[in-house]
């Protein structure tokens, strides 16, 4: 019965940890307190190991033995890499799950596209736009590359976000058009047209990520 309890609360807190560092609350490089989250979960320091254990596999922080626990950042370099690394997986994955997708599946991404066009605040719209993505990545047994890819969508999250804040004035239109021509290949089950417009989609992110160092800061 304690392993259970411990379990489930190990998740408990993994779950409200990933929630603030991908809202951004908590931010890269800050340091994670274990004895501020026993005190705020009233809980000892067993369930919080596991649960930073489990916000380490996921990407969102960096564990230094006998140290401590900080949200993972990147530097500019590592952002491109991971960038480049995404142009690569996110269209294998994505053209693996094309032929998975029926009409009710379609609706649904459908309906997360034209939320992502009505978002109104940054927050809003980093979260809906990464809904989207992952739903088009659903169906296909993959489950290591499908962990892959969210592993890098959590490193890059906050990134994504400082940049969207500074893109937001000027809209973000093309995004808008990118997401509804993929969504009509994937309509369409024309994989080779899905995995190109994904990678494009992707690269131009990166490219623009490059020419935007205010996000480090």
């Amino acid at each position: 019965m304690a392993s259970r309890e411990t379990q489930s609360a190990s998740e408990r807190i993994a779950a409200e940890l990933r929630a603030r560092i991908l809202k951004g609350d908590l931010l890269p490089g800050e340091r994670i307190r274990q004895e501020a989250i026993a005190e705020e979960f009233g809980v000892s320091r067993l369930p919080i190991r596991e649960a930073l254990r489990i916000l380490e596999s996921g990407g969102l922080i960096r564990l230094v033995a006998s140290t401590g626990a900080w949200v993972a950042s990147m530097s500019p370099a590592e952002l491109e890499e991971s960038y480049r690394i995404r142009e690569r997986l996110e269209p294998l994955l994505l053209g693996l799950a094309v032929p998975f997708h029926n009409a009710e599946s379609l609706s649904e991404i459908e309906k997360v596209a034209e939320a992502v066009e009505q978002a109104e605040t940054v927050e809003e719209f980093v979260d809906l736009d990464r809904k989207f993505h992952l739903k088009t990545f659903e169906g296909p047994p993959v489950d290591t590359l499908r962990s892959m890819v969210v592993r890098l969508w959590n490193t890059t999250q906050h990134y994504r976000r400082a940049f969207v804040e500074l893109q937001w004035d000027k809209g973000l239109e093309e995004t808008f058009i990118e997401h509804r021509l993929l969504l009509s290949a994937i309509a369409r089950g024309d994989v080779d047209a899905a995995e190109d417009l994904m990678a494009m989609h992707i690269r131009k992110t990166r490219l623009a990520l490059a020419d935007t160092p205010g996000i480090f800061q």
